[in-house]
């Protein structure tokens, strides 16, 4: 290509474009240290205050926190006042990354760069000879979910997603039989069953780690109407023994889906609802280039959900499989009518509701 045919204008700007890339890759990692150390947290208790103050307040070494602050000033989350050396956490921006802010703390999902960057090298050999990168590669992935899914279902499950099934509620008031297959840690079949006494849950996880957390959380809470079990969703058998089955953002994950939403179908009584909820986008690239987080969620389908199929040879849905996907899997497990439904400020996920005929 000459340099009459360069088009320097658009050079110069997808140039810029890169640095800002960089730029805000690195202060993803910083984020998820000021989540880490707690310091936006502190700061959004705090006056404007010098690194000293702040340091101390935070019980951390100061020339860290104030190389830290350097790069969220320059980076336009913590404002500075040059003359006084102080240093703010505008309320508005903490409302985006404090823990008090619960869904709406972006921070948690920065976690998960450097967990990604740890399996980088068993990606690259996977681009090249094909395969995946194992579950067990990924040290803090099960406590980072449970954190984020934590946030969100405090938040909204009991009051806001669960009443998006018609009359659900109230048949879990009055006794059913729930099972919640991918359970991980157990918080969310746990705050069903603290919520709803009568009814009977059980969680089902491939995760020993995860099972225990379960066991554990709902003996700390009391809870004696929930068990946990540890097995390979694909492998269940069994018919007609559940009212209500409810899978958390996992079917994606699954290396033999369509196993899994046929042993689901199977699982379920007749009249029974499946309450799916997973990843909202479209199945076809072009149709999410207004997604705001499809960036970051193509990046995670790459570095984890799409490699932890292919590593058992499985089918490599990836995170962005999109609605039209997991209709046309739903419908192959026996499910012919499919509601899909979204909550208000939730960009990330689709709720699909379908009842077994």
């Amino acid at each position: 290509m000459t340099t009459e045919q360069l088009d320097t204008a658009k050079a110069e700007a997808f140039a810029g474009h890169v640095v800002g890339i960089l730029n805000g890759g690195m202060l993803s990692l910083m984020m998820s240290i000021g989540h880490r150390t707690a310091l936006f947290d502190t700061m959004a208790e705090m006056p404007p205050s010098t690194s000293e103050e702040i340091s101390k307040q935070a019980g951390l070494n100061e020339r860290y926190v104030r190389e830290w602050l350097g790069a969220m000033v320059t980076g336009g989350i913590v404002e500075f006042e040059a003359s006084s050396g102080k240093y703010h956490l505008p309320s508005e921006h903490a409302g985006s990354l404090t823990r008090a802010a619960g869904p709406g703390n972006m921070c948690t999902m920065m976690d998960f760069v450097p967990e990604m960057a740890a399996v980088r090298d068993g990606i690259v050999d996977s681009f090249r000879k094909g395969g995946g990168v194992p579950y067990s590669e990924y040290e803090n992935f099960q406590q980072l979910m449970a954190a984020v899914s934590r946030e969100v279902n405090d938040a909204t499950l009991i009051d806001l997603t669960l009443p998006l099934v018609p009359g659900l509620r109230e048949r879990l008031k009055e006794g059913i039989d729930v099972a919640d297959l991918g359970c991980g840690s157990g918080h969310a079949i746990n705050l069903m069953a603290q919520a709803f006494p009568k009814s009977r849950f059980v969680g089902y996880d491939f995760s020993e780690e995860g099972v225990a957390a379960g066991r554990a959380e709902a003996d700390e809470m009391g809870i004696s109407n929930v068990s946990f079990e540890v097995r390979d969703l694909a492998t269940m058998s069994g018919s007609d023994q559940f009212d209500v089955i409810t899978v958390f953002d996992v079917i994606h994950d699954q290396a033999k889906p369509r196993d899994v939403l046929k042993n689901i179908h199977n699982l379920l009584r007749s009249g029974g609802v499946f309450f799916c909820v997973d990843i909202q986008a479209s199945s076809y690239l072009h149709e999410n280039m207004d997604h705001p987080l499809a960036p970051t969620l193509y990046s995670l389908s790459t570095m984890h959900c799409m490699t932890v199929s292919l590593a058992l040879d499985g089918e490599g849905l990836g995170t962005m499989w999109g609605e039209q996907k997991a209709r046309e899997l739903m419908g192959e497990a026996g499910f012919t009518e499919i509601d899909v439904k979204q909550v208000e400020g939730d960009i990330l996920n689709n709720y699909y509701i379908a009842v077994k005929k």
